[in-house]
């Protein structure tokens, strides 16, 4: 690779945005949208940057997208997007998430620790499909997600496999 050529690559790659893009403006230190620059391979002349774009509201997504787009087109190199995982934007507010709330406080009495994220999950796909749709997404323990080091609470699992039985059973009538 020529020596402006290294200079182009390097300097998008300090140019691209890495890390958090935009907090939330309605729950208190959740990540909106961020950008990772996952991968640079550069074989055969060929330089390859490969960025993992994250955000649970779909418009900030894509000002990450669009703005990593601009950058990197201006060192000359061609963006193709793919991939992508829909936002899904929490909702306090849920019908749902008030019933499960409810359920795990009387099952465990204490509290149930709510939180949101902004990474891709498959609730993002099914709201895509079904906007409408009221979700919640829980589930035992992990550490590590999508990691060699991945790792479960054992004991975490037989503690969300009880409350799914107890959600189950409790799922209010749609009026």
């Amino acid at each position: 690779m020529k020596v402006g050529a290294q200079m182009a690559v390097t300097n998008a790659i300090y140019a691209a945005h890495n890390g958090v893009f935009r907090m939330s403006p309605d729950i208190e230190d959740l990540v909106e949208a961020s950008n990772n620059v996952a991968k640079v391979e550069i074989k055969d002349g060929k330089a390859t940057i490969l960025c993992l774009t994250r955000s649970s509201v779909e418009s900030s997504k894509y000002d990450v997208a669009y703005a990593l787009k601009a950058c990197f087109e201006l060192a000359g190199f061609k963006v193709v997007f793919s991939g992508a995982y829909p936002g899904w934007k929490p909702n306090p507010s849920s019908p749902i998430l008030k019933v499960l709330t409810d359920i795990y406080e009387r099952q465990h009495g204490s509290q149930a620790h709510v939180v949101a994220c902004h990474a891709g999950l498959e609730c993002g796909i099914l709201g895509r499909n079904y906007p409408e749709m009221d979700m919640i997404s829980f589930g035992p323990t992990i550490k590590g997600a999508h990691s060699p080091d991945e790792k479960v609470n054992i004991a975490s699992v037989e503690k969300f496999w009880n409350f799914t039985l107890e959600v189950l059973k409790n799922i209010p009538a749609k009026g």
